[in-house]
């Protein structure tokens, strides 16, 4: 029955889908809290011309496709930033215009070197297959990650739930968001490996999403969060190894989409509750501005 963990690679892919598991957990809760699930999938994209200039220069090397990438995370981070602050187009838009280029661009290094087929282990994953290297690569991302969690929670939280007062109380207000983003490139540079850039995000988001219909405490979500993380991993890769014709990086993202889908449905706060509070309640669009003061507001009704 437990006939895998006979198996080195096995316990080699346990040991940093664990490992990992404690590293995306937070970070994939806040993506979720701060309504960016979509800004870490296109970070994933964003760092690919990175990894692939990288790889065309210096062969397979992890610490080359970690410094390509990081840099073209944090490149198109700070130009998208950039782009908001000095154009009409918003960060949304510039986030989603460059990360599409950094993708097509990507791609085109990619055909253009001819080089392709090594690549897609470290764009798609190859879990069963990590190495040393790959280890100290995720132990690594994951001390970073708690320890800066460890330094920026609070001021993290306070910046979620109310950025003004967060900026009225900082003397810099965006170095909390930034530090945050900078994590968010170095933890898919970290799975990038084992799970692939793409996979690395659905390892993110989906265990975050699920986890958010159970629990309405922070605590008690990073907690869920993390349990679902490292089950999604470890039923995952059980399953790519009796069934050898499954990619390891999909089975575990498929999993976390089962918890999804039982949380939706079973959990206090999934679907059922929505039905229960209101079943015919319909989606309209607000009377005002959602930004309206309360003077605002006053000024409004007695006009």
């Amino acid at each position: 029955m437990f006939e895998w963990l006979d198996y080195a690679f096995m316990i080699r892919a346990l040991t940093a889908t664990t490992v990992l598991s404690f590293s995306v957990a937070p970070i994939g809760a806040f993506l979720v809290l701060r309504r960016l699930s979509l800004a870490g999938e296109a970070m994933a994209h964003a760092i690919v011309p990175g990894i692939v200039i990288a790889f065309v220069v210096a062969g397979l090397s992890v610490a080359s496709m970690i410094v390509g990438g990081l840099t073209a995370g944090i490149a198109v981070a700070a130009l998208t930033s950039l782009l908001a602050r000095m154009t009409i187009i918003r960060e949304d838009a510039s986030l989603a215009s460059l990360y599409l280029i950094a993708l097509a661009l990507g791609i085109f290094i990619l055909s253009a070197a001819g080089s392709a087929v090594p690549l897609k282990s470290f764009l798609f994953g190859s879990i069963l297959g990590i190495d040393d290297e790959t280890l100290i690569l995720i132990g690594a991302t994951a001390t970073i990650t708690l320890v800066s969690f460890a330094l920026i929670f609070r001021p993290l939280i306070t910046n979620t739930i109310d950025p003004v007062f967060h900026e009225s109380q900082s003397k810099r207000p965006g170095l909390v968001t930034q530090w945050f983003m900078f994590l968010v490139v170095l933890n898919l540079l970290g799975a990038f490996k084992a799970l692939g850039t793409l996979m690395a995000v659905g390892l993110m988001i989906l265990p975050a999403t699920a986890a958010r219909y159970w629990v309405s405490t922070i605590t008690g979500y990073l907690i869920v969060t993390f349990v679902f993380a490292l089950f999604s991993c470890w039923i995952g890769l059980i399953v790519s190894f009796y069934l050898p014709d499954v990619p390891s990086g999909p089975a575990i993202v498929l999993v976390a989409a089962v918890f999804f889908v039982v949380s939706l449905i079973f959990a206090p706060q999934g679907f059922h509750a929505g039905l229960r509070l209101n079943p015919f309640r319909r989606r309209t669009l607000p009377a005002s501005p959602p930004n309206l003061n309360k003077g605002d507001k006053a000024h409004e009704e007695t006009s």
